[in-house]
């Protein structure tokens, strides 16, 4: 049986690439996509649930490592919100309401921080959208 633990640093970490695919679909992630996502985390993310990742730091910072990190990788927007999508359809449950609405808080912030989000984050955003269900 895998634990709560694992589960919650998986979710923080596929929202990570979630946001990261978001960012990236215009091939550019600019400092201010970067400064959205850090400020959301601090002000949100961190009071979700107390969690804490192997070295006792709280989990909702798995999102902001795995968007640096994947800043180094050369694949393609599609690909990690793919992988976001699959986690979600395999632990739904996870995705309390608060988790949802702060998903795609997050997501918009993140597509609007500069100028206004354009085709491609809007064609993500619809995506995400219907894969909550919200």
């Amino acid at each position: 049986m895998i634990s709560k633990e694992k589960i919650t640093n998986e979710l923080y970490q596929s929202l990570g690439k979630l946001f990261y695919a978001i960012a990236i679909a215009d091939k550019v992630v600019r400092p201010i996509e970067v400064a959205e996502l850090n400020k959301n985390v601090h002000t949100f993310w961190l009071s979700v649930d107390g969690a804490e990742d192997e070295y006792g730091t709280d989990a909702a910072y798995q999102i902001a490592i795995v968007f640096d990190w994947l800043q180094q990788e050369e694949k393609e927007s599609q690909h990690y919100f793919e992988e976001f999508a699959a986690f979600y359809k395999e632990h739904s449950q996870q995705f309390n309401l608060k988790i949802k609405q702060l998903t795609w808080k997050t997501a918009c912030d993140i597509a609007l921080s500069f100028r206004s989000a354009n085709t491609l984050e809007l064609n993500l955003l619809t995506k995400l959208r219907l894969l909550l269900e919200m």
